[in-house]
């Protein structure tokens, strides 16, 4: 599979993800909503934006994993976080500057969005990361 990431000219710059993915393949990869829970259900990282966002991206990469696929291969991200506000972008970004070379998280972020919800399932969960990749 081959994904082009492409920034046009005129988009809103800088940006830290590509605003379009260009993929060629024929199987979709989708990964669910990834919190930051050990497989056993251990909360990881409590009350920990950027904690969660490492350990939410990292059970991301096991997702993709298990069909296959990497973070190459993703042609969308979808981040869901509790109570947003602008201020916690440096710990949002944190979190995921802490584990891209771990899980092989190119930056520039894939084409992404972050959605500002008031609480996702249970109270502990800050962030929920979703994914879409395309395979041969």
């Amino acid at each position: 599979m081959t994904v082009q990431y492409v920034t046009p000219e005129g988009m809103l710059q800088p940006v830290p993800y590509h605003h379009v993915a260009v993929g060629t393949g024929t199987k979709h990869v989708h990964v669910s909503g990834q919190i930051a829970r050990q497989a056993d259900g251990t909360a990881v990282a409590p009350g920990d934006l950027a904690g969660q966002v490492a350990q939410a991206l990292r059970n991301t990469a096991v997702g993709l994993s298990g069909a296959g696929a990497t973070f190459t291969d993703v042609v969308r991200l979808t981040f869901y976080v509790t109570r947003w506000s602008p201020e916690k972008i440096g710990d949002f970004m944190g979190g995921v500057e802490a584990v891209a070379d771990e899980i092989g998280l190119p930056l520039p972020l894939p084409p992404a969005s972050l959605i500002g919800v008031e609480h996702l399932f249970e109270p502990d969960v800050l962030v929920e990361v979703e994914a879409t990749a395309l395979l041969d």
